[in-house]
């Protein structure tokens, strides 16, 4: 039960930092006339929550699995969790209305949040060690 709590934590700190980021950016790219990229990054940003939030849902599933249901589990949750990523893709490339760059940028997003708090870490308590 506490892995649940802190997986949902982790999730929620993450996923919220990575929508706020992307809403500023949007918010940003549209002013300055790039609607289509504006729209693409939400449009990223949000397959990349459902994305690490089914990650996250997946990783309990696997314990107490034989290798094989484990390694099952594991290729089916990679499997539709790529097939979720190709929507947006599809999207920007078939559609005007959004920027395919955009659009990659906004899958990262979550990626490059957990990125920058750990990097973020790492310089802090190394400046705190000096």
């Amino acid at each position: 039960m506490e892995s649940s709590v802190s997986i949902r934590e982790t999730e929620k700190k993450y996923c919220s930092v990575a929508m706020f980021a992307a809403i500023a950016v949007s918010v940003a790219c549209i002013a300055a006339g790039y609607k289509p990229i504006g729209k693409s990054l939400i449009l990223g940003t949000i397959f990349s929550i459902v994305n690490f939030v089914l990650m996250g849902e997946t990783l309990p599933a696997r314990i107490d699995k034989t290798r094989s249901e484990a390694t099952l589990i594991a290729l089916a949750s990679i499997g539709f969790r790529y097939a979720l990523m190709a929507i947006p893709l599809f999207m920007a490339v078939r559609s005007q209305e959004y920027n395919v760059f955009g659009v990659i940028v906004g899958i990262f997003m979550v990626q490059l949040m957990i990125l920058g708090d750990h990097l973020a870490t790492f310089i802090f308590s190394t400046r705190k060690q000096e």
